[in-house]
């Protein structure tokens, strides 16, 4: 049996039951929930919003693998997975392009000026066309932090289709694994010099609320701060007094500390954002993909195999990531 808590594209479903496996939906995001249907089910299947916390794995006696339905892995406690014997893996290779591609909407969108002259227009200022001055990205500079598989990604887009000069760091990385873009080795440097600062980090203990007031008081004040990462990285109430106080230009953002975000939260009130709820990923190409990666390792952990995308070496009981 195969426990999906929150219901996914079809052609994942399909893929499964062509194997035999059978299929369970859930019907409740609770932990009280989720503990209760996860009971005698071989593996989960999960999106992001589910916590697969330690308690419903320990619920979960039978349980084999944990798929993500994506790649941020911060709800799923892959450290209590890793000493009960369970796989987690998850979709590195479904979703990249979707939310590189999604970044460059948010620094084409704030650029261009775009949300702003819509709305002047609409408004009936036809004169917004000479008050709303828009920057050429050409020339200028993208400052990628995190090099994985979408701040790389983005960083060709940005290089070989709008020809940014792209730096990036990556504490991880020594080279630069494309010749679209330069490494820096200093993070302050890159957000002086940086034009448009990307975000692409996964959450963990070690990024959690790491950049702050003093990352954003390094930028330009003709800048951009784009997050299409993980919220937690961020602290938010420093971005919004950054982006009050004229600090940067303005932000693109598509995740938020709490998700979802309160109605009230105060970047939906400032007129230089960009919000989207946690949407980068999931184009339609994208989510059937995510669904049918995710599928693929249920099968390969259920007929006994290492699991492509695992994150853990269960054998050794080490997280691999």
């Amino acid at each position: 049996m195969v426990y999906i808590p929150q219901d996914i594209e079809q052609e994942g479903k399909d893929y499964l039951l062509e194997r035999g496996y059978n299929l369970k939906i859930g019907s409740d995001l609770s932990q009280e929930i989720l503990m209760k249907e996860v009971k005698d089910c071989d593996a989960i299947l999960t999106r992001s919003i589910a916590v697969i916390n330690e308690a419903v794995i320990q619920a979960g006696r039978n349980i084999k693998v944990i798929a993500k339905y994506g790649v941020g892995l911060d709800n799923i406690n892959v450290k209590a997975a890793t000493e009960s014997g369970i796989y987690v893996t998850n979709t590195p290779q479904a979703n990249a392009n979707a939310v590189a591609e999604h970044v460059m909407a948010f620094i084409l969108a704030l650029s261009k000026q775009l949300i702003a002259a819509d709305k002047e227009l609409r408004g009936g200022n036809y004169g917004a066309r000479h008050q709303l001055p828009s920057m050429d990205l050409e020339g200028k500079t993208l400052g990628v932090i995190g090099l994985g598989r979408i701040g790389t990604l983005l960083a060709q887009k940005a290089a070989r289709g709008f020809g940014m000069n792209v730096i990036g760091y990556d504490p991880y990385l020594t080279t630069s694994p494309s010749d679209a873009l330069e490494i820096v080795t200093d993070i302050e440097w890159l957000f002086r010099n940086a034009d448009v600062v990307s975000l692409h980090l996964p959450l963990t203990e070690a990024t959690k609320g790491t950049i702050g007031s003093r990352e954003f008081s390094w930028m330009k004040k003709s800048a951009y701060f784009v997050n299409a990462s993980r919220g937690g990285i961020v602290k938010e109430a420093d971005l919004i007094e950054a982006l009050k106080a004229g600090e940067i230009a303005g932000a693109g953002i598509d995740v938020f500390e709490a998700e979802p975000p309160q109605r009230d939260n105060p970047l939906f009130q400032l007129d230089n954002v960009i919000v989207s709820p946690h949407s980068a990923a999931l184009t339609k190409e994208a989510s059937v993909r995510m669904a049918v990666h995710a599928a693929m390792q249920v099968d390969q952990a259920l007929r006994g195999e290492h699991p492509e995308w695992a994150v853990n070496d269960v054998l050794n009981r080490k997280v691999s990531i």
